[in-house]
């Protein structure tokens, strides 16, 4: 990929998965019905304990020089995120569609991400998670950690069989998102859920696991399709919103960044991850107009290619790495 410019950030303070059923099907009906794929063990004890370095090296190729590293990837119309922090762990949000999977299980290796240490689908839309069973199946993943969904919504697609059966072949069980919870702690870089907080939606977009990324005096916000609905109660619920980098919502779709919400984020940038001339529109008009106006820098994969934010905690500098070569 081709460098592109870079941009220098002032500093922000942040603010106060026994086996599947014959059928993968059933297993789908499994995940809704008992915990969504939480599992007991032999024991019967509940598995999927948060990750903290003390938990041991992860021997993943993150970064370790005490910088932490956000690469919001070119996943065309779709959202993938991988997040290196400054204690060697890598976190991987979302994987794209199953068109891009292959160049995504590159670029993971590109950057010596070999070991996982953990997972995160924030909801089963196919440009979420259509190249996640190929991640599953190809590196060593520690955790995965998805959506409470209601049965009724539960889906039942090709795209989500494939990644149960993927997330059953390696062993691994499923940590069912609960806001409040701190998945990840380590280096001084904290990864906390924020959504849902609701329990049925009849909207997988609103089911989207949300998560606020801190280290030092700089925020990472991720959204996945989380949209006006689900801001909502984060705003009622008074959930830490203010972050340096905002991941909008949607691929900048005019239901998610309400102004309420964005105002509570207060962002200095905003990524958008979207694909070149798609279909939906996306970004809408009217979301790069309130992003302007609340004075948030805009990135844009579809225009820009993979993104790199990276932070040593005191300020945050965005790169565009530019569109890979044809």
């Amino acid at each position: 990929m081709a460098k592109g410019k870079r941009y220098r950030g002032r500093a922000r303070r942040s603010q106060p998965l026994w086996l599947l059923a014959a059928a993968v099907v059933a297993a789908a009906a499994l995940w809704g019905a008992r915990t969504l794929g939480i599992l007991p063990d032999a024991s019967g004890e509940k598995t999927g304990a948060p990750v903290s370095a003390a938990q041991g090296d992860t021997g993943g190729g993150g970064s370790a020089s005490g910088t932490l590293e956000v690469y919001f990837f070119d996943v065309g119309q779709g959202d993938s995120e991988l997040i290196r922090l400054p204690g060697g762990e890598n976190i991987l949000i979302d994987a794209g569609t199953s068109s891009t999977e292959d160049e995504l299980v590159g670029e993971l290796r590109s950057l010596g991400a070999e070991t996982l240490d953990l997972v995160v689908a924030t909801h089963p839309h196919a440009d979420h998670i259509g190249g996640m069973a190929a991640v599953i199946d190809a590196f060593d993943v520690r955790q995965v950690v998805m959506p409470r969904i209601s049965e009724s919504d539960t889906p039942t697609t090709k795209t989500y069989e494939n990644l149960l059966q993927s997330i059953a072949d390696k062993g691994l069980t499923i940590t069912p998102a609960e806001p409040g919870d701190e998945l990840l702690s380590s280096g001084g870089a904290v990864l906390t859920v924020l959504a849902p907080n609701g329990e049925d939606y009849g909207d997988l977009n609103n089911y989207s696991v949300v998560l606020r990324l801190t280290y030092g005096e700089d925020s990472f916000l991720f959204t996945g399709d989380a949209e006006e609905a689900s801001e909502e109660e984060m705003l009622s619920l008074d959930w830490p919103l203010t972050a340096t980098v905002l991941k909008c919502g949607h691929h900048g779709s005019e239901t998610s960044t309400s102004p309420a919400f964005l105002d509570a984020v207060s962002p200095q940038y905003a990524v958008i991850s979207c694909g070149v001339d798609n279909d939906y529109g996306h970004p809408d008009a009217v979301t790069l107009e309130k992003l302007e106006a609340a004075g948030a820098e805009v990135f844009r994969t579809d225009l820009q290619g993979t993104i790199l934010a990276s932070t040593d905690g005191s300020g945050v500098t965005m790169t565009a790495l530019g569109k890979a070569e044809e």
